[in-house]
């Protein structure tokens, strides 16, 4: 495993002292790709449309659902569907996905390992997600991973999500944690502008989605191989 790299521009001193740490789920903690893009394919079957590639679905998730549902018809990141084949299209993938949302899925290397070593270290733990909340929370207990968290946000559960602040501010304020006391580790630029915004630290891992960019490339205190070696770079501040 290569090391860490912390951005030679920030000027953070490591360990960082924290109270919270704030996890993504779409790749961060899971490897959600594959049954993403089953349902997706399963969608276009049933449209009459031709299927696209693993790797081209893969691209298009970072913004919630209906992102990727707009994307994926129009194969496009950025165009926009007919509205009338949208709304025909949005239900059948989420039924789709609701089929579908265990086949391939599992944690990525040293997620389990790296969530029990934060768990022991004493930081409070939450996991901040664009997915909407029918999809988020039976995913998070079929993989083993709900009990972790203190706290699950998904990209229903408030007014606004990333990369708004919002969410950020929600879970700090629900803890009593001030943002620069809090960490977010997550895959995209979403991740990096809500936490910039938010006044939290923020670690990229170079394995998820990020719409097909080089994390190394987004404005982040380091970019981390796994949550374990995110772990090695963190201190729990505890209170006096």
């Amino acid at each position: 495993m290569t090391q860490s790299n912390i951005q030679p521009s920030n000027r953070t001193s490591f360990p960082i002292p924290l109270k919270a740490v704030i996890i993504d789920l779409d790749g961060t903690l899971l490897d959600t790709a594959q049954d993403l893009a089953l349902a997706a394919n399963a969608m276009l079957r049933e449209l009459h449309m031709a299927e696209l590639p693993l790797s081209t679905i893969q691209s298009f998730i970072g913004k919630g659902v209906p992102k990727l549902v707009k994307r994926t018809l129009t194969n496009s990141p950025d165009d926009e569907p007919d509205p009338a084949l949208f709304e025909q299209a949005l239900p059948i993938y989420e039924r789709c996905y609701a089929e579908n949302l265990h086949v391939y899925t599992r944690p990525y290397p040293g997620v389990i390992e790296g969530l029990e070593q934060l768990k022991q270290s004493g930081f409070r733990l939450i996991c901040i997600t664009n997915k909407t909340e029918i999809f988020t929370l039976p995913l998070l207990h079929k993989t083993g991973l709900r009990d972790y968290f203190e706290l699950v946000l998904s990209g229903d559960s408030l007014p606004k999500r990333k990369p708004d602040p919002l969410p950020l501010l929600h879970a700090c304020k629900h803890f009593s944690v001030l943002p620069n006391a809090a960490l977010l580790i997550g895959d995209s630029s979403n991740d990096a502008i809500a936490a910039r915004a938010a006044g939290c630290h923020i670690f990229c891992v170079p394995y998820g989605y990020n719409e097909g960019h080089d994390v190394h490339k987004l404005d982040c205190d380091a970019v981390v191989n796994s949550i374990v070696e995110a772990n090695s770079l963190i201190t729990c501040q505890r209170d006096a």
